[in-house]
């Protein structure tokens, strides 16, 4: 009797003695607070010249950050910041009201806005601004590229999208037309076709959040 005794007493003592470990924090580090993503489309416009459009942006907590080029104007830049407001569950509206500084071949001061709208696999979404340029104020133009899309699969989005735009011109102001686009992981890839029935601007789209 005296063995089994002993025995338990030991292994209760060492049972005490053993640390416990701390409940793992559940604060995430200040890096991960920062969400980025780049975009880059490549116009292959008729009859003009073809070039590349990248966006970068940087999110923390509320604040948005944005960099671009050749979206407002070709051979021009712009940044940006703005304000992430977020309503809803099931249907959800996102909107970023931003300022911008857009330099270069067209230089001046931009008030713009992102928003969207976003219901099970339907979602609309605009994206739009006005640029001011100050002394010249014929330059000044309003800038917008709306979209109305489905998801019929978590893979595949189709839609529908339209354009007003300065970096490049045809008969129309606004140019419309379609979207195919597909994601995998943290990449998406979307082809738009503006224009189907007359020569047709291909814009091929690829993006990657980190």
């Amino acid at each position: 009797m005296l063995v089994p005794a002993a025995l338990l007493v030991i292994c209760c003592a060492a049972k005490a003695q053993t640390p416990v470990a701390p409940p793992a924090s559940s604060a995430k580090p200040a890096t991960e607070l920062w969400t980025y993503s780049l975009v880059v489309d490549a116009y292959f416009v008729p009859n003009d010249v073809d070039y590349g459009d990248p966006v970068f942006t940087a999110n923390h907590k509320r604040l948005h950050l944005e960099a671009r080029y050749n979206y407002e104007s070709l051979h021009t830049g712009s940044v940006w910041a703005g304000y992430n407001f977020s309503w809803g569950k099931k249907l959800t509206l996102d909107v970023t009201p931003m300022l911008g500084a857009v330099f270069g071949r067209t230089n001046g001061i931009a008030p713009g806005c992102e928003a969207s709208l976003s219901y099970k696999k339907f979602s609309a979404s605009i994206s739009n601004e006005f640029v001011v340029t100050p002394g010249d104020t014929s330059n000044g133009f309003y800038y917008s590229w709306p979209e109305v899309t489905y998801s019929p699969l978590s893979w595949l989005t189709v839609g529908g999208v339209a354009q007003r735009t300065k970096a490049y011109h045809t008969s129309l102001d606004v140019q419309r037309g379609f979207l195919v686009g597909v994601n995998h992981k943290k990449w998406e890839f979307t082809s738009y076709i503006f224009n189907p029935d007359m020569t047709p601007t291909v814009v091929l789209e690829v993006g990657v959040k980190f």
